[in-house]
């Protein structure tokens, strides 16, 4: 498990790096440190994105006990996960006595070789692009909403969600041009506040529709939509690939698992208070994307098109680090414009097959997410601590191993389902 000649320039690329890798912070300068304040808010920014908005109608399917407990459930899996990833590093570290593994990349090296590197390089293209995926269905479908009341309508001979897909692929084109994270972080910061406060107004219309309407709601969905809801919630707290550089610059290191605890749980909070009043709201009319529930008016409309402004400019932050593996492997780290030309037009063509944007989310929650948050972490930690821990400590990772693995295989084929029952 010793560093290499592929190690060693890796981290030299990480010192002054030609192209952001995924471990970039959202937030401030490389290698200045971070206050826990700051530290908080990149945690909640490297989490908080696109799925939260799904919850609603995910809630309806699992009913709005079984979804809560569901999510925080997830919430406190993924956080031990997280853990597991910091503890390995500082194992490793203790060995060698300085630091190398920035990335949950170097750390799949130092632990597995150039077989570590390439699973998780290969989870974080598939995540990271499906979470762009995601996007583009939100940003399609709500455009189709806002201006087009009737979603079968066709403009030249196309679908209207086909139109505005394309429509925004010029413009994608041109963001994902930018080579560096620098000049797109004020643009970061500007989406994230208009996230939560679209996230705020459409609480806040919920309670009022629900004031008002008070449908009737049901605790429980079944079984058959366990995995389903299981996926959602994996892809809602998805965000394990920033743990590791945001630990590398937390200023007080001693205190940033209670940092990271704090944030979920207040993360957990909010996602469970928009779930559930999502659901409470419009009950069994609750649609895939809740922003569609809130019907015709001035602030239903800015707040849909506030959150597609959001998802606009958070496109281009989420594939870079699908640019840094693609580029690093198959350009010698160089930037290649074509190439970034060619993934964004995959990500656009696959965003087309797709219907219903719940649906995708828990797809990519539950074949992606579930190994990269949960598999890896555990297995990861197992191989390195194999000799110190107990039984209890053996056991507990091959259990989150063997969790993940059949969270995955379950929830990729109850959605899969879901996606082609909504097609036909």
């Amino acid at each position: 498990m010793g560093f290499d000649k592929e190690a060693s320039s890796s981290s030299h690329v990480l010192q002054v790096p030609p192209l952001p890798r995924e471990d970039t912070p959202l937030l401030g300068q490389p290698r200045r440190l971070s206050s826990q304040s700051k530290t908080f808010a990149n945690v909640f920014i490297a989490i908080v994105g696109a799925g939260v908005l799904g919850l609603p109608y995910t809630f309806k399917k699992t009913g709005w006990l079984m979804g809560t407990l569901m999510l925080f459930s997830v919430a406190l899996l993924a956080y031990h996960c997280m853990m597991l990833l910091v503890f390995t590093r500082r194992k490793l570290e203790s060995i060698h006595g300085f630091s190398k593994i920035n990335s949950f990349g170097d750390l799949g090296f130092e632990v597995c070789g150039p077989l570590g590197r390439f699973a998780v390089d290969i989870m974080i293209v598939l995540a990271q692009a499906g979470f762009c995926i995601s996007y583009l269905i939100f940003i399609a479908n709500t455009l189709a909403y806002v201006f087009n009341a009737d979603n079968q309508a066709s403009i030249l001979g196309l679908s209207s969600k086909t139109v505005y897909l394309w429509a925004c692929f010029p413009f994608q084109l041109g963001l994902n041009s930018i080579a560096t994270l620098t000049r797109l972080a004020p643009l970061s910061i500007f989406a994230d506040v208009v996230d939560l406060a679209a996230v705020g107004v459409v609480m806040v219309e919920d309670l009022l529709v629900f004031w008002k309407n008070r449908p009737e709601l049901k605790p429980f969905g079944g079984f058959s939509v366990f995995f389903y809801g299981l996926g959602v919630a994996v892809y809602s707290f998805e965000g394990i690939g920033m743990i590791l550089p945001l630990e590398l610059e937390a200023k007080y290191k001693d205190k940033f698992g209670k940092v990271l605890a704090l944030c979920m749980t207040f993360i957990s909070l909010l996602y469970g208070a928009f779930g559930i009043l999502g659901y409470m709201a419009f009950g069994e009319e609750t649609k895939d994307i809740i922003t569609t529930n809130l019907g015709a008016g001035l602030i239903s409309t800015l707040v849909q098109l506030g959150l597609c402004v959001n998802l606009f400019i958070t496109f281009p932050l989420m594939m870079n680090p699908v640019y840094e593996v693609v580029e690093r492997r198959l350009c010698d780290s160089r930037y290649c414009l074509w190439l970034r030309w060619v993934v964004v037009l995959g990500v656009s063509l696959v965003a087309l097959l797709v219907p219903n944007f719940a649906d995708f989310l828990s797809l990519v929650g539950s074949s992606v997410c579930c190994a990269l948050g949960f598999v890896l972490p555990a297995a990861f930690h197992l191989m390195v601590f194999k000799k110190e821990l107990g039984w209890d400590g053996l056991i507990m990772d091959a259990i989150i191993v063997v969790l993940g693995v059949i969270m995955g295989v379950s929830g990729t084929w109850s959605s899969l389902l879901e996606i082609f029952a909504s097609k036909a």
